[in-house]
């Protein structure tokens, strides 16, 4: 059986249920499976055709844990979704493999250099992109942008205007970073969806405008063919160890056109229901790719100017028990 497994499906709703959609459409009888660690409590889970318990992200069985999953349950490809389990999957393609089960997901040197940010710093400067300056913490240039070398989202996260507003917290914790911060009167946000296909080649991308975020993730965007294409294209053609779906975040001045480089993100990000429904199909083309053998060819022949407006929705279950 050809059957899809999505890792950490949580609230990813819309991303289940585009693999599910073209899963079905080529093979009928697939299911598409999401783990989760209380699939109870997972949206995502609940839409799924199965969902699958599955221990935390960071036991020590984790990656046995879900290569025996997926035997059980006859997968042959596995998609992840969240920052924590890249590493350990990359580390492990080659034990799913020898199962006949496919990993989509960027090689270990890649996943390396995106999860610390000075890293991702040096591979963007590799890519002739300018980056965010770094600030020592007795020697800074207000206003500034505090993150974390390693983190996602927006968790510790902290904009800093004036002196009184730095902590004695982000002064000592080493992890915390000072970094320049881009005015939103001066640059716009993007978050540009990257294809990859096996050969580590770009076969799309589509820029999406960050108008509004919620927590980390975009709740308004509008996809947007500008510069940012002509760009990526000439830097990014091949990305070593890229595979599958790659997120790039940059910051483009509104006067300038002058391009920053913030972060990469190898998976799918919060945000790609936008590019899908602009015709960017990651999930056909995952499918084509690793399930029919196909090539791809280059695709741009999606939808300018489509705006996305996020909002909540429920999912109902009868009968709950804690």
């Amino acid at each position: 059986m050809n059957n899809i497994l999505i890792t950490s499906g949580g609230r990813r709703v819309s991303l289940v249920r585009a693999f599910m959609k073209e899963l079905k459409a080529i093979f009928p009888s697939a299911k598409v499976y999401v783990a989760d660690f209380n699939p109870n409590l997972s949206p995502a889970a609940q839409i799924a055709d199965k969902s699958i318990k599955i221990c935390r992200v960071d036991d020590a069985d984790y990656s046995d844990y879900l290569l025996k999953a997926c035997i059980e349950n006859n997968v042959k490809l596995v998609i992840p979704t969240i920052d924590t389990e890249l590493l350990i999957l990359s580390q492990n393609k080659e034990k799913f493999l020898r199962h006949n089960i496919t990993i989509i997901i960027s090689n270990k040197n890649l996943i390396e250099a995106c999860i610390d940010k000075i890293k991702t710093h040096t591979l963007f400067e590799k890519l002739n992109v300018n980056v965010a300056k770094t600030y020592s913490k007795s020697n800074y240039k207000l206003p500034i942008f505090i993150k974390p070398l390693n983190g996602s989202g927006s968790n510790n996260n902290f904009i800093v205007k004036s002196k009184s507003q730095i902590s004695e917290y982000q002064l000592k914790n080493d992890s915390l970073k000072f970094f320049e911060y881009f005015d939103a009167e001066l640059y716009d946000e993007y978050t540009c969806d990257l294809y990859y296909d096996k050969n580590s080649n770009l076969k799309c991308v589509i820029p999406r405008k960050r108008i509004e975020t919620r927590a980390g993730e975009v709740s308004k965007g509008v996809t947007k063919k500008n510069r940012l294409i002509t760009f990526i294209d000439q830097n990014f053609s091949f990305l070593e160890d890229a595979i599958g779906c790659i997120t790039v975040q940059f910051f483009l001045h509104k006067n300038t056109n002058e391009i920053k480089g913030i972060e990469i993100n190898p998976r799918f990000g919060g945000g790609f229901p936008l590019s899908y429904l602009a015709g960017g199909n990651y999930p056909k083309w995952i499918i084509q790719e690793y399930m029919l053998h196909e090539e791809l060819n280059y695709f741009d022949a999606w939808e300018e100017n489509l705006l996305m407006l996020r909002y909540d929705d429920e999912i109902l279950i009868k009968n709950h028990e804690d």
